[in-house]
This record gives structure tokens, sequence and C-alpha cells, in this order.
């Protein structure tokens, strides 16, 4: 053996030897996840395309275009969003951080969207709802930003923007539209569509193409883990702008407008009134716990040793799973019959099978798993959507009615009447 050599023949073979089979490994991977995916997407493509026109409800063209226009500017807001998921974790694993100080950060991100989410909806309902939507785009983009930074203080700033962010994206633009949807004077049957599209659209297309392009970004044309987050700030800017154009600001009602505490005393006086909200609220918390633990892990469940995997077409995956669960939403929630309470107990079955499969069994057996676990996810979130958007329309034909007076409501309107 020459001097210079700093391996043994037997030891080349061995590192050519596993190299191989890693190649292996991704290969197979690789076909599974494609395998999933198309199968997902053929069983999505059949149920939107299987629906009829019962599925439908005739409008106008002034609501057709007000509905356009939101879910536009709702999609690219969604995309914006999404296009992070994937690389967050990675990015911070790229920056040389562990485990436990990207948990920090990602606790920060949450407990700033816990924190700002209580009073986001006060301040936008007395300073404009527009100018909150604006102030999400701008907030968003300055959190991407920070992202071009190793350092972890930047790092941790772009998580509380981002938690603040999160909190204006789910209170300020559905306040808007509600507002608007009223002011307009469009049937109160209609605002369900909307919401029906957005939650298809923003949540469901706009993920998967999002997971997908992301991976275009990083794995094709291999810009760099940051590369999705630039693009997700390009969106936002488009969307801004759009606001800006064709939006109209709008206000909480004066007559409502009330200090913090006051409006902590009030939904604690309505929790404690109503045993059905104080369970609806347990089940919402429990059930997302869930959903933000395994928002955090999944990345290193699927690469516990640094594996090379397509990030943003995995996630593409999981989202058509969602897409899937939000079709299947769509027509059981189109009848009265079943119930919701009857079938999100076999939701919650099938979502604590997905994730402790992997547990008792093998990690390897996650994707599979956690997709059928996301299908649940979706149908879950659909259906409380459902349930809350039933109960901000009541308080807007009647805002006479208080949660007492609310019980003796029909049936079939109550979000969890047995």
């Amino acid at each position: 053996m020459r001097t210079g050599d700093t391996h043994p023949p037997n030891s080349t073979k061995k590192i050519s030897s596993s190299a191989g089979k890693k190649k292996k490994r991704t290969e197979t991977m690789e076909a599974f996840y494609l395998m999933v995916f198309g199968a997902l997407a053929s069983l999505v493509a059949a149920l939107e395309l299987s629906k009829t026109s019962k599925d439908r409800i005739n409008t106008s063209s002034a609501f057709s275009s007000f509905k356009n226009n939101y879910l536009v500017v709702y999609s690219l807001m969604m995309a914006g969003d999404w296009l992070q998921g994937p690389y967050v974790y990675y990015l911070y694993s790229q920056y040389g951080f562990g485990k436990g100080e990207i948990g920090q950060l990602f606790i920060a991100g949450f407990g700033s969207s816990m924190l700002f989410g209580t009073i986001v909806g006060s301040l936008a309902d007395k300073k404009g709802r527009k100018r909150a939507c604006v102030t999400y785009c701008i907030t968003y983009i300055l959190s991407c930003i920070t992202k071009h930074s190793p350092q972890y203080k930047v790092l941790m700033l772009g998580r509380v923007l981002g938690g603040v962010a999160t909190s204006l994206l789910f209170s300020a633009f559905e306040s808007w539209l509600i507002a608007e949807h009223n002011k307009r004077g469009f049937d109160q049957q209609w605002l369900s569509i909307t919401f029906s599209k957005a939650i298809f659209l923003g949540n469901g297309l706009m993920a998967i193409l999002s997971g997908l392009f992301g991976n275009v970004l990083v794995d094709n044309l291999q810009l760099g883990p940051v590369a999705p987050f630039d693009a997700a700030s390009c969106f936002l800017a488009i969307g801004m702008i759009i606001i800006l154009l064709s939006w109209t600001e709008n206000y909480g009602d004066p007559s409502e407008s009330k200090d913090l505490l006051t409006q902590f005393r009030g939904a604690a006086a309505a929790i404690a009134s109503d045993e059905k909200i104080t369970l609806l609220g347990a089940i919402q918390s429990l059930f997302e716990g869930s959903m933000y633990t395994f928002v955090f892990l999944w990345t290193p469940a699927l690469s516990p040793n640094d594996e090379d995997i397509p990030h943003g077409f995995i996630f593409a995956t999981f989202m058509l799973s969602s897409m899937l669960g939000s079709s299947i939403a769509s027509r059981l929630l189109a009848h009265p019959s079943p119930k919701v309470e009857s079938y999100m107990q076999i939701v919650f079955m099938i979502s604590s099978a997905s994730l402790l499969l992997p547990v008792v069994t093998n990690v390897k057996a996650l994707p599979m798993t956690v997709m059928f676990g996301m299908c649940s996810i979706f149908l879950f979130v659909a259906s409380m959507l459902q349930r809350r958007l039933m109960v901000i329309a009541e308080i807007h034909k009647s805002r006479s009615q208080n949660w007492t007076a609310m019980k003796e409501m029909d049936s079939e309107a109550d979000p969890l009447n047995g």
C-alpha cells in the first residue's frame, strides 16, 4: 500500500457499498413519495370532478367578482405562508443550530402568535381591517428577510414577527370578509361559499403548489433553503398591492368596542355559561397541540441522520392529503346528516392511530401514516371552521342575541348538539 493512501482497500469498498445502498434507499423513498402523491391526486381529482349541481348555489355576478377578488388575495397570502413551512427547520439546521435551539425558535413563534392573537383582533376592529391585512404583509416580509441571517437573535426576531403575522392572517382577513360581505348586502348563505373556496384554494391547492415550487427552488434550481422565503416575500408584496388598490376599509362596531380585560371577562363568562363551548375549546386546543408537535418534528423524524430528503415534495404530499380531507369535509358539511359530532369521533381515532403507528413500529412508517393523519386534521379544521362560521353569521344577523339565547337555536345550528 502506498504511503499516501488514507483508507485500506476493504474500507474503500465498504464506503462505496454504503454510498450505493444509501442512493438506492433514496431512490426507493422518492418512488414511494411519487406513488403516494399520484394516488392521492387521483382521489382528490375524482372527488372534485364528481361534484354535481346540487353541491353548487346560484349567486350574483357582483358577489362572484367580490368572492374572486378575495380568493386571489387570500391565495397569495397563504402561498406566502405555505412556502416557508417545509424549510423552516431545515434552514435552522443548515445554520448549525441543534434541536434544542430550533425548538426555542419554534416556541417563540407559537408564543408570539398566542400573545398577540389576543389583541390583534380588537386592534384591527379599531384601526381598520384593511390596514391590519397590509400590516400582515409587511410583518411577514420582514420575517422572511431575517432568514438571510445566521444570527440567533435575528432569527428569533423573525420568529416573533412571524407569530404576529400568523395572528393577523387568521383574524384580520376573516373579519374583513365577513364585514364587507354584510355591508354589501349579500346573502348570508353565500358566505359559506367563500369560506369553502378559501379552504380549498388557500389551505389546499396553494399549499400543494407552494411545496412543489419550493422543492424546485431548493432541489432543482439549487438556490438554497432561503429561496422559498424570498419567493414568499414576492407573493406577499403582490397581494399587498391588490389589497391597497381594490379593497375598502371597514371597522368593528364602535358600540361593541371594549377594552381587553372586559373582552377576557366576557369570554370567560361565555365559557362558564355553556359546557359545550368549553368542550369545543378543549377539543380544538388538544388536537391542534398534537398538530403543532407534528409541525416541529416531521423534518428531523424523516431525516434522523441528516439524510437528503425532498422537503418541498414531502410537504406537498402532506398537503394533498389535507386537500383530500377538505373534499370529504365539504361533502359531509353539505348535508344535515351525519352530524359533525358523529364523524369527528372517527377523525380523532384515525389521527391518533396514524401518529401512534410509527412509535410502536418503525419511524419509516411515518410518511404514510402522517399523510392519513393530515387528511384527518384537515377534515377536523374544516368542520370546526363551519361551526365557527355558523356562530359568527348568527351574531351578525342578530347582535342582540347572547350566548343563552343561542342555545335555544335550532338543533342543526348548535355547534355541539348531540
